[in-house]
């Protein structure tokens, strides 16, 4: 049984104490060293490099990355705890122009790397051991990499330019107050303390929540429209002027290790399933006893009950449901509590959101929610801390591999949430609480998937518009659209959601990140339903799964589990399996008309 934590900021001290400290002038100082100590290898890289000499290059790299990772995370963390710091605003771009400038310090070695013969660098590959993998992986690079001059060139653009740009969006939409009537008072909201409305039973309370939200993203609307359009244009400019690339969604799975006709048939099964949770929200329309649901209904509850967890409570409810299958998961996710390496509070200028941040294979990860007692922050916390232990378990990877890459980063992450969801089920005695769990269950595989799917057919659509001279407002008509094509007649689509993609940090920080989560979810499910089948038989391969963190291909540590994942049948076994769930509800009696 987990202690009785409380809910609180984050220590950042198992990094620095602050920014000013010693010990951060002490990292900055042997950042200088190591870096000055490997351009003493430059004179050294040739094709008949012994291998004890390429190891030593490879174990002082990784020390540089080391320091990196621990310094950018520091200023990172950071600014997540208060984006209006003008200090740490003032330390993170110092910090960036640093980055950039021990990028190209030390960017000869990809450079030698990517050009050497193939000979060559598969005999330096067989005793390179845990960097195997990243070796390989830079030199599929090749085709894309640029000169040396460009590269530099590149990096320390992309500081005045896109981390500029990204920066900007941030501290801009981290600001906002949201206006809210809720009974009879006006409040002023972070976005998460908004949202929270938008779950609410009351519909006239939903529509209120959501028109807030999209007036104050609609007031800034052109300069953020006019952001991700100067950030679109610099992946295309980069990306597919000067590296080559065939599309840009293809420089995203390079990058995730997946070949595009896999992205491809992925992207094409949850755009075929979109009737799916068409047929999903008709349902939800019949229990909450409207002909039709509002955009502004989407995560409506079924049950006027509205369940709290103290934050208390919900730790132990996440604890308990990791220990019932598997008790060294919750050894590990209480060890983020018990370092303080969780931010939980809700505060003004805080990021909004929740996020893991892994920083190296030896420090325990740091991990945000935004907790406020609802079912969905504790499926939050279970999230999070599911990120903190697939980590965990792949720290005995080097720098290079430990990270998993984006497809399957959402693992462990989103099967912590439906052991959550199965206990809170099984122990809750309240029919309708229990009804309002299966309807979020399906509710969240609809924004974990569905959702998520479309934003990524959007982005690209819209990265092939902007390049065309497409305006803000063409892009707002082009995503409402989307919005029609993903709902269908299902429900009824308000005219202020064409700003519902300007709120989407994701579109702006990462490019084609999200169908990760498609990815993830349906691969999720699948796990699930073999773990249902198995039993404690199953834990082993979970394990080695996540175990493996980024050292192979997806491909390759889902194939050793029996998961294809080039084959559209598997994705729609994700989708046979959220059917299934549908028709459970569909199977239950409706309520009494009011």
């Amino acid at each position: 049984m987990p202690p009785n934590y409380q809910q609180k900021r984050w220590s950042l001290a198992d990094l620095y104490p602050s920014e000013q400290s010693a010990q951060m002038e002490a990292s900055l100082s042997e950042l200088e060293e190591r870096v000055l100590r490997f351009e003493t290898f430059r004179d050294r890289l040739a094709p008949t490099i012994r291998l004890e000499t390429f190891l030593e290059i490879l174990a002082e790299l990784e020390q540089i990355a080391r320091l990196t990772h621990r310094l950018g995370a520091f200023a990172e963390l950071r600014y997540s705890e208060d984006t209006q710091d003008q200090t740490i605003l003032a330390f993170k771009g110092r910090l960036d122009n640093l980055m950039a400038e021990i990028s190209n310090r030390t960017l000869f070695f990809s450079l030698w790397w990517k050009e050497l013969p193939d000979s060559a660098a598969e005999r330096l590959q067989e005793g390179a051991g845990d960097a195997t993998y990243h070796l390989e992986q830079m030199r599929k690079l090749r085709p894309h990499t640029l000169s040396e001059p460009e590269e530099k060139v590149i990096n320390l653009k992309d500081v005045t330019g896109t981390e500029a740009l990204r920066t900007l969006y941030s501290t801009l939409t981290n600001r906002y107050v949201f206006r809210l009537e809720v009974e009879g008072q006006v409040r002023e909201l972070t976005r998460g303390e908004l949202m929270v409305f938008v779950r609410s039973p009351d519909p006239g309370l939903r529509a209120a929540a959501y028109q807030s939200q999209y007036q104050v993203y609609r007031e800034d609307g052109a300069i953020l429209g006019l952001i991700y359009s100067a950030l679109v244009r610099d992946w295309r400019n980069e990306n597919l002027g000067l590296r080559k690339f065939r599309s840009p969604l293809a420089v995203r799975n390079l990058a995730n290790d997946l070949p595009d006709p896999v992205v491809e048939t992925l992207l094409e099964v949850c755009r075929r399933n979109a009737p799916l949770f068409q047929r999903f929200f008709a349902l939800k329309a019949r229990w909450l006893q409207m002909p039709r649901l509002r955009r502004y209904d989407l995560y409506a509850p079924v049950a006027s009950a509205e369940k709290r967890y103290d934050f208390a409570a919900g730790i132990r409810q996440v604890m308990e449901s990791l220990d019932s299958f598997e008790p060294r998961l919750a050894d590990l996710a209480e060890r983020v509590l018990e370092a303080d390496h969780l931010d939980s509070e809700v505060r003004p200028g805080k990021r909004a959101g929740a996020f893991c941040a892994p920083v190296e294979p030896k420090l325990i990860p740091w991990v945000q929610a935004n907790y406020q007692g609802r079912v969905e922050d504790v499926a939050t916390l279970a999230h999070e801390l599911g990120h903190a232990i697939h980590s965990e378990l792949a720290s005995g990877h080097s720098m290079f591999t430990f990270h998993p890459s984006l497809p399957l980063a959402e693992t462990a992450s989103t099967f912590a949430e439906m052991l959550l969801v199965d206990r809170l089920l099984a122990q809750e005695k309240d029919e309708a609480v229990r009804r309002d769990l299966l309807f979020r269950q399906v509710d969240d595989a609809y924004a974990t998937i569905g959702r998520q799917a479309y934003f990524s057919l959007f982005e690209k659509e819209a990265h092939e518009l902007i390049p065309q001279g497409a305006s803000v407002e063409e892009l707002c008509q082009r995503y409402l659209e989307n919005l029609q094509d993903q709902f269908g007649d299902s429900l009824d689509l308000a005219p202020e959601f064409r700003w519902e993609w300007v709120s989407i940090p994701h579109l702006y920080e990462v490019p084609f990140y999200v169908y990760a989560y498609a990815f993830g979810q349906l691969l999720v499910f699948s796990l699930y339903r073999r773990y249902q089948a198995q039993g404690k038989e199953f834990i082993p391969d979970y394990l080695e799964i996540l175990s493996a963190g980024g050292s192979a291909s997806p491909d390759h540590i889902l194939s050793k589990a029996g998961i294809h994942i080039q084959e559209a049948a598997f994705w729609q076994g994700g989708f046979d399996a959220i059917r299934d769930r549908i028709v459970q509800l569909e199977g239950l009696p409706l309520p009494p008309a009011r």
